[in-house]
């Protein structure tokens, strides 16, 4: 199809108004606009059948589509991509949502998986949709590791760092791991891993391992790349996907294509083994990025639209990402601005605690 924005400019004026309107009644409402309800709110008087002749423009056009034959029309994803690029006006930031969101950074918590949680459920209660926070992995050297045996099929990494962070993961370890080549693997990874991040790693071990073939057992590397599994994305990422919310889009009045799209929805996220992928969605850098239905592919079978923006780190870095999922006819011009301050919010919250 034509560039919206020029498809827009090609427009007469009257047909640019059926459309906006169409598209904001649909928009309010979740219901199609007929041609009959237009007639009380066009600039110029004109007729329903004036107006109906519009609407099968548009609709050849790609643009409207009508669920029945005797209804109103609804914009399709590409008549909502239009609106949105050309037409769509974002409102300011309202106080009352300022505010609850200001409230949830109050509390000065430490913990600050914890607190991106709270924004989290925040950010669900005050769109009404689900709200999704990529939580940073952590990025400080290391200082430490150790393996310790949990039983033949399950074993616990624990990661010390330089700035007094601990995590500790579970992973399955290679068949007929002992205690000693569970040793001999940390003392490995002890001998160069000190002052390297996390996202040093995997390029470094695999040279080290190249390179000092005869010295490290076989048992012990294959320690060494299962444990190194945890964060390469093909296990556990490092990422943390925080999804709040989900009561909200199984509200009243869903019908049953309703409830599957968001079942499929809920599916497809947890079918995500690597959620670094979220962060694909903002790869054009700062601002708020819009993905209607089928255009954003993680979630392509539900037919939901996300709002999304990045945070940075300290470093001006892309680190995660805040978004709000809902249905095709979200509020964009409020949910905009308050995913763009949540945003900021967490990037400012990241950054003072680097």
């Amino acid at each position: 199809m034509t560039d919206g924005r020029q498809l827009l400019q090609e427009m007469n004026d009257r047909s640019r108004e059926v459309f906006r309107r169409v598209v904001e009644g649909y928009l309010a409402t979740g219901a199609p606009i007929g041609s009959r309800s237009l007639t009380r709110d066009m600039t110029e008087k004109v007729s329903a059948a004036t107006i109906r002749n519009v609407m099968q423009d548009l609709e050849f056009m790609g643009l409207l589509d009508s669920p029945h034959a005797s209804a109103g029309r609804v914009p399709t994803q590409s008549g909502l991509r239009m609106f949105v690029d050309g037409l769509l006006e974002v409102g300011d930031l309202q106080s009352d949502d300022r505010a609850l969101m200001d409230n949830t950074l109050s509390k000065n918590s430490q913990d600050v998986a914890g607190m991106l949680d709270r924004i989290g459920q925040t950010l669900s209660g005050v769109t009404r949709g689900a709200s999704l926070v990529l939580a940073p992995k952590h990025e400080a050297p290391i200082k430490h590791i150790e393996f310790v045996s949990l039983g033949h099929d399950r074993a616990l990494v624990v990661l010390v760092f330089a700035d007094g962070h601990v995590e500790n993961r579970i992973f399955t370890p290679p068949p007929g791991q002992t205690p000693s080549s569970m040793r001999e693997a940390a003392n490995f990874l002890n001998a160069f891993i000190e002052g390297r991040t996390l996202s040093d790693l995997q390029t470094v071990i695999t040279k080290q391992i190249a390179a000092r073939r005869q010295e490290i057992d076989q048992l012990a590397q294959a320690m060494v790349e299962s444990g190194l599994a945890l964060w390469d994305g093909d296990t556990d990422s490092p990422e943390r996907l925080i999804v709040r919310g989900r009561s909200n889009l199984l509200g009243a009045g869903a019908d049953e294509a309703d409830l599957e799209r968001i079942r499929n929805l809920f599916d497809d996220l947890e079918r995500k083994r690597d959620i670094a992928n979220f962060l694909e969605l903002t790869d054009e850098g700062e601002g708020v990025r819009i993905f209607i239905g089928s255009e954003n592919k993680l979630f392509s079978l539900s037919g939901s639209s996300l709002v999304v923006s990045p945070y940075m780190n300290a470093d001006r870095k892309i680190v995660g990402a805040v978004g709000v999922i809902g249905p095709t006819r979200l509020n964009y011009g409020r949910i905009v601005p308050i995913v763009d301050y949540t945003a900021q919010l967490v990037g400012k919250l990241i950054a003072d605690r680097s």
